[in-house]
């Protein structure tokens, strides 16, 4: 089924020159002469994108993206400015509304199918992903993370009782919801040294997350104590869905922790590069790109898509620049490396 286009320009030549090669590029395109009779179309036809113009009589470009903006059944729909205006004051204020690209005329077809496309792209991306299984919803914060660790298994705990000894496997690690944990190491006369006292919302045990270790030190309840038992390997698939909740935990971590702060980083970035790696190749088969072309998408839509902060995804696609697997035009990717890619995930 086509994908449907509103096109909003008061130009008549610029109008139904852009609708016919819109429809030759198979689009089913309903046009407006401004933006009043835009916004009386928008509800009726319910466009899949929407291109825009901006100088118009009646009611302006960023009008109309205003009163859609604030209309919940069309609040989603991707919009494209489409001016002679090239000030970057306009742009930014363009953006700022809450467009999701700015093209200037003239443009190349080209350019505003490839546009149109990447947006479409980016709208479908986000939707198969907004319909995933809750636990792939991205976490905003460590805190939010412990709250996922609180559905689990609540343990209870009295005083002087071992949560766990030295010598037993470590396949979980513990989060304190009363009380307070000691853990300690036992020196050749049997006399405690003691690591660390964790309090409420604390979490313990051991922290390595890359290879299976054997337990050297003890935890015992300093009192009636309750912990949430967590496994690793649940642990491990949350920091690999949530890269940032890592790096937090990361800075939450003691210093004596150095080593097993390098393992989780090193989880962390590779995390970020699956991430990008994975986006890239999405937007590359939703745009139905040959092998080896452009892609024309923003770093912010990468970043969305990923669920990655712009900073991270910056840094790995110069990473990717550097290691020859892509290049980097203004806003156009071009993938040297199908492969490398592939292999990333």
């Amino acid at each position: 089924m086509s994908k449907k286009v509103l096109l909003i320009e008061d130009d008549k030549t610029v109008r139904e020159n852009t609708a016919e090669l819109l429809e030759l590029s198979d689009y089913e395109v309903e046009t407006a002469s401004n933006g009043k009779i835009g916004i009386q179309k928008a509800p009726v036809f319910l466009p899949d994108i929407i291109v825009c113009d901006i100088m118009m009589p009646e009611m302006d470009g960023y009008q109309v993206l205003d009163k859609l903006s604030n209309t919940e059944s069309l609040a989603r729909i991707p919009f494209i400015f489409l001016s002679a205006k090239t000030d970057h004051k306009d742009v930014r204020k363009g953006m700022n509304l809450g467009a999701d690209d700015y093209l200037t005329k003239p443009f190349e077809e080209e350019e505003l199918i490839d546009a149109i496309e990447s947006r479409l792209a980016k709208a479908d991306i986000l939707s198969t992903l907004n319909h995933r299984p809750a636990n792939h919803s991205s976490l905003e914060s460590f805190e939010a993370l412990k709250q996922i660790f609180r559905k689990e298994t609540l343990k209870t705990f009295a005083k002087e009782d071992y949560i766990f000894k030295s010598g037993q496997n470590s396949s979980s690690i513990y989060l304190i919801e009363k009380g307070v944990v000691k853990t300690y190491k036992l020196d050749e006369n049997g006399k405690e040294l003691i690591t660390a006292i964790h309090k409420v919302n604390d979490v313990f045990g051991n922290l390595s997350f890359t290879k299976d270790h054997t337990l050297t030190e003890y935890a015992s309840a300093m009192e009636d104590t309750m912990v949430y038992e967590v496994t690793k390997d649940k642990v491990k698939q949350l920091f690999y869905e949530n890269p940032q909740i890592m790096f937090e935990f990361i800075d939450q971590l003691g210093e004596h922790l150095s080593d097993t702060k390098d393992q989780l980083m090193d989880m962390a970035y590779s995390s970020v590069k699956r991430k990008t790696a994975q986006s890239i190749l999405l937007f590359s088969e939703r745009l139905k790109k040959n092998k080896l072309s452009q892609i024309r998408i923003s770093r912010a839509d990468l970043a969305a898509v990923a669920g990655i902060a712009s900073e991270s995804l910056i840094r790995t696609l110069s990473t990717f620049k550097k290691e020859g697997i892509i290049e980097v035009e203004g806003r156009n990717i071009k993938i040297n490396d199908f492969e490398a890619l592939e292999n990333i995930l």
